[in-house]
């Protein structure tokens, strides 16, 4: 194993020794497994009723398709992807069996180099698919139109090098149309949430990341 590897599963093992006691109690609650959700405010369902944020309505079609999988939503409005890497001793803790990230709208805003998002994504990613986990990677530039062909982006090569599935924006499909959006015409108001969520269930299916 290369000495990085060894590095970052050393830290994973600490990360949830750290966390042991607090898991077995979550564990004892619902034993269901985890899909974690992490991102910003497009994770977090800014703007919408908390049962209407795209992790929600997932866990809606999960429970109606017979799908016993628990969605635990990280999202954090303004969160970039160096703020989610310090909360990421939580996440780790829940051992989750699917991770779907989707950060670095922020970084720029925050001042952050492309060199650092990446950075940042890498160790994100490889810590979880070290864990076990099945990783999803939103990449901004992608979309459904594009996604045969998406050329080159950082989330492109982080998904590619560190073991991670590649998938549109999560913006894909709303950008622009006022029925799905809310009154700043950047995020989605519940309908356009319904169609991530609804997305995101139909590419875990297919992928067969869950199972019943």
């Amino acid at each position: 194993m290369h000495v990085m590897n060894i590095c970052r599963a050393i830290a994973v093992f600490f990360l949830l020794l750290s966390g042991v006691s607090m898991n077995s109690v979550a564990q004892q609650q619902d034993a269901r497994p985890v899909i974690l959700t992490i991102g910003e405010s497009t994770t977090a369902g800014w703007g919408v009723p908390r049962d209407k944020s795209y992790p929600a309505q997932l866990q809606q079609l999960l429970d109606q398709g017979g799908y016993a999988y628990r969605v635990v939503n990280h999202g954090r409005s303004g969160s970039s992807t160096q703020m989610a890497m310090s909360n990421l001793h939580r996440g780790l803790t829940l051992q989750p069996a699917v991770v779907l990230i989707a950060l670095g709208g922020n970084d720029r805003s925050q001042r952050m180099g492309s060199e650092m998002t990446e950075a940042n994504l890498r160790k994100m990613v490889s810590i979880f698919v070290l864990a076990g986990a099945k990783v999803y990677l939103a990449d901004r530039t992608l979309t459904l139109d594009n996604f045969q062909d998406p050329g080159t982006s950082l989330f492109r090569r982080v998904a590619e090098e560190e073991g991670a599935n590649l998938m549109p924006s999560i913006r894909t499909g709303l950008a622009g149309n006022p029925d799905l959006l809310l009154g700043d015409m950047s995020h989605p108001n519940s309908e356009g949430y319904s169609i991530v969520a609804n997305r995101i269930f139909k590419l875990l299916e297919s992928d067969g990341a869950i199972v019943r």
